[in-house]
């Protein structure tokens, strides 16, 4: 799957799974995005509605 991070660079996530497991325990609050920002490799990804339902989506 590839996303863009903040500055519209596209990121290829290679490991979907551990991506996802990862996002909802560290950027997550009560299930929800909690707006906070992950770094990954040097890419910078704001954990909102927008990206949680873009890796979400399958």
């Amino acid at each position: 799957m590839i996303v863009n991070d903040i500055y519209g660079n596209p990121y290829e996530i290679k490991d979907i799974k551990s991506f996802k497991n990862h996002i909802v325990e560290f950027h997550t609050l009560n299930g929800l995005p909690d707006n906070s920002l992950h770094e990954e490799n040097g890419f910078y990804f704001r954990v909102d509605n927008k990206l949680f339902n873009q890796i979400f989506e399958e």
